[in-house]
């Protein structure tokens, strides 16, 4: 029995429209062909496809791969990323059927559970949407995720997995095409989804591969969410912060007259550096996150600048 290079946290175009009021409607624009070219291209054993709030996705992956000889090898396994009705995400393997958002976390375990599913906290330690210490209810937790570029996220959440524990996983959290199996974990199991849990309930999985998400591809996923979604950030803007909508306006023109000006790689490593001293507060130095989970800006800005 050979090892399964695989992907456990992705996304792709079925994750639109799932997610909640405060985030923006358009989250990935990665079509389901360019997906499974692109597990092939890798080298990807299986990957669970894991959109927001929904099983949309799963069966039009198995038909177009049904339908294409090159991709029969490729294993395809229904997973969801699921918001909690206090906005933290669960990631669940294996469902047969959709968790709606909105749920609280007891409740989600229990339907995961019932449905002979498993459990994983994703970005457990990130700053906005992650179960922080509620993530050993879990049954497994993802102790690297490619989108945790302040890297204090992930050094946190490995701490958290040994000291517990725990059985950690690796996830690529991608939204962008190149970033699929940037995260891979080999599972010792037959490939098809009931070896694959009980190879992951039996701690029969090791890290493979890590790598964060590059300047450019965040950049690039900036770019679909803003053409998309400008309108709906306008919107937010002018209920929660009226003050900042002319600014926010400015930089959206700014942003889509040239989104890959050298302007925009520096703003987004000055966002890094910012996020990195954050992050390091939050998770090493105990400074309250709870205002990082209401978002609220003006609260956030001195607790960054600090």
């Amino acid at each position: 029995m050979d090892f399964l290079t695989t992907e456990l946290h992705c996304h792709n175009e079925f994750s639109n429209f799932r997610l909640g009021l405060k985030e923006t409607p358009y989250d990935c624009g990665i079509s389901i062909q360019e997906q499974l070219a692109q597990a092939y291209k890798v080298g990807l054993d299986a990957f669970f496809i894991t959109n927001h709030n929904t099983l949309d996705g799963y069966k039009s992956l198995l038909e177009y791969k049904e339908n294409h000889e090159k991709y029969k090898e490729i294993r395809v396994y229904p997973g969801e990323e699921i918001t909690t009705d206090n906005g933290i995400h669960v990631l669940a393997f294996g469902l047969t059927e959709t968790i709606r958002a909105g749920k609280n976390m007891d409740e989600i375990l229990d339907i995961i559970k019932k449905q002979g599913a498993l459990s994983c906290a994703p970005h457990p330690f990130g700053l906005n949407n992650g179960l922080r210490e509620k993530a050993v209810l879990c049954d497994l937790i993802e102790i690297f995720n490619s989108n945790n570029v302040d890297r204090y996220s992930n050094i946190r959440a490995s701490h958290f997995a040994r000291t517990n524990n725990m059985i950690e996983v690796a996830g690529s959290d991608s939204h962008v095409l190149s970033t699929l199996g940037r995260c891979t974990n080999l599972i010792d199991s037959e490939n098809n989804l009931d070896d694959i849990l009980n190879a992951l309930r039996k701690r029969q999985i090791t890290i493979e591969n890590t790598g964060y998400i590059t300047s450019r591809e965040m950049i690039e996923h900036a770019k679909y969410k803003i053409e998309n979604s400008k309108d709906d950030i306008m919107r937010y803007f002018k209920e929660n912060h009226p003050h900042l909508t002319g600014l926010c306006r400015f930089l959206i023109s700014a942003f889509e007259s040239n989104p890959n000006s050298v302007v925009w790689t520096t703003v987004y490593k000055v966002a890094v550096h910012l996020t990195t001293k954050l992050s390091n507060k939050i998770n090493f130095k105990n400074q309250d996150y709870e205002i990082l989970y209401e978002r609220n800006l003006r609260a956030i800005l001195p607790m960054i600048l600090t």
